[in-house]
């Protein structure tokens, strides 16, 4: 049985490598025109050959050149980047809203009084990066507080149309270089204080933390709501110490200088007080 299936094994090996001729004759003339040596095993080969160049060839025409878009399933780039630009803009629009829903509640919740009073840090120091800063006040503010409070007739200034504000005492919410006044003629309804990085902003005055978010124009922001409807505004920080709802006092670190958002040529803050709805000069009321 071995020696038959090893003679049959044989005669089929011989017959691959058999050699044969093709000929294609003239029908009128029986002249040769082409004529062919072939064995089944090349020819076998052969077709073999083709069918992978050709089956490789047709998946490089469909994964590598526009004739994709032509196969059912497929989309074009054009409706690919659609797809992308549409995905954005809700992601956008989301992220949008529930800013505006946050500080609409946080609106309602001050007009109602309802105040929230963990005092767990917010989302957005999660690095841990300012867990260390020191935001007790030091010898010379304590120093400070005293002396304005002992003598809060001497308090500075303000302009006659603004009133109610004569008795407030502002705390100066960073030290440093003013690089910008306020400017309305210039849509500029603050200032800009240049100081080092990574320094401490504290609350000008008593109040509550009405938002918190951030926007590509200004980075991260801080808004603050006073009494006598007067609002204070902390732009371009680089980390918040606050989040919506907390209750704080004047001098009270809130956020952290940084270089925050596409208005922002270097660390500093852009400090803004609005009272009644208007934006007014904080150099009216502050001491920088």
């Amino acid at each position: 049985m071995v020696d038959t299936k090893n003679s049959r094994w044989k005669r089929f090996g011989a017959f691959l490598r058999s050699k044969y001729r093709l000929v294609i004759l003239n029908d009128n003339t029986f002249g040769e025109k082409i004529s062919l040596r072939l064995s089944p095993l090349g020819l076998i080969t052969g077709i073999f050959a083709i069918t992978i160049v050709m089956t490789t060839l047709v998946i490089s025409l469909v994964a590598f050149t526009p004739l994709r878009e032509y196969i059912p399933g497929y989309g074009t780039v054009a409706e690919r980047k659609q797809i992308l630009d549409l995905s954005q803009k809700a992601d956008s629009m989301e992220q949008t809203l529930q800013a505006r829903a946050a500080y609409m509640n946080s609106i309602l919740n001050v007009l109602n009084e309802k105040f929230e009073t963990k005092t767990e840090k917010p989302k957005k120091d999660t690095t841990g990066k300012f867990a260390n800063v020191n935001t007790k006040a030091s010898a010379n503010d304590l120093e400070f507080r005293k002396d304005i409070e002992e003598n809060k007739n001497n308090s500075i200034a303000t302009k006659p149309k603004y009133k109610g504000l004569s008795d407030l005492v502002f705390f100066t919410p960073v030290k440093g270089l003013i690089s910008e006044s306020f400017n309305l003629s210039e849509n500029h309804y603050g200032l800009d204080i240049v100081t080092k990085p990574d320094e401490t902003i504290k609350s000008t005055l008593d109040g509550t933390i009405v938002f918190t978010g951030f926007s590509a124009e200004d980075g991260n922001i801080i808004q603050v709501q006073h009494s006598n409807n007067l609002t204070s505004i902390y732009k371009h920080n680089s980390s918040l110490l606050k989040k919506t709802g907390d209750r704080i006092k004047a001098g009270e670190a809130i956020s952290v200088v940084g270089n925050t958002g596409e208005k922002s040529k270097g660390p500093h803050l852009h400090f803004e007080l609005w009272f009644d709805g208007q934006p007014i000069n904080p150099q009216d009321f502050v001491a920088f």
